[in-house]
């Protein structure tokens, strides 16, 4: 992809954020990508679905799946605003994702790079590339309003 085109669906998991956003959820948002064209979106919903899988990339991941009528998202690429955790990157892998663009690095719980690097694990049976940095500032200042304005409300 161009840098214009990651740019633009890296737009698009933003606006999916912002809908996390204002369902009080953490404004994490995804897109999933084919030939170009996104064929399922998604954003964080554990609290309000009572879901601890919920996370933006499982929910556009399960929704890609029943779109594209197959659980393989072979040549498929993953955009999400926050790098994905190790739940979420297990899904990818049998999903069979072709790559993941992040924004804002998790110096928590990522594991494209921050904690560790499970794309980097040659022991696996299926390797997805990875790659940060897209619109991170803009995906980092959401996430950072949110939690200072839930710190500010305890």
């Amino acid at each position: 992809m161009t840098p214009q085109e990651d740019n633009h669906f890296m737009g698009l998991a933003l606006a999916q954020a912002q809908l996390a956003l204002q369902a009080q959820e953490v404004p994490v948002g995804a897109v999933v990508v084919k030939d170009g064209e996104v064929v399922a979106a998604g954003f964080n919903q554990p609290i309000g679905s009572h879901d601890p899988s919920a996370h933006a990339e499982m929910v556009a991941l399960r929704a890609a799946a029943r779109r594209l009528g197959n659980y393989r998202l072979n040549d498929c690429s993953l955009y999400v605003t926050l790098e994905p955790c190790a739940m979420c990157s297990g899904a990818i892998f049998h999903a069979r994702i072709k790559e993941v663009v992040y924004g804002a690095p998790d110096p928590k719980t990522g594991v494209a790079g921050s904690v560790m690097n499970l794309y980097e694990n040659s022991r696996l049976n299926h390797h997805t590339t990875a790659r940060g940095g897209v619109m991170a500032a803009d995906c980092g200042q959401l996430l950072q309003r949110f939690f200072a304005e839930r710190r500010a409300l305890k």
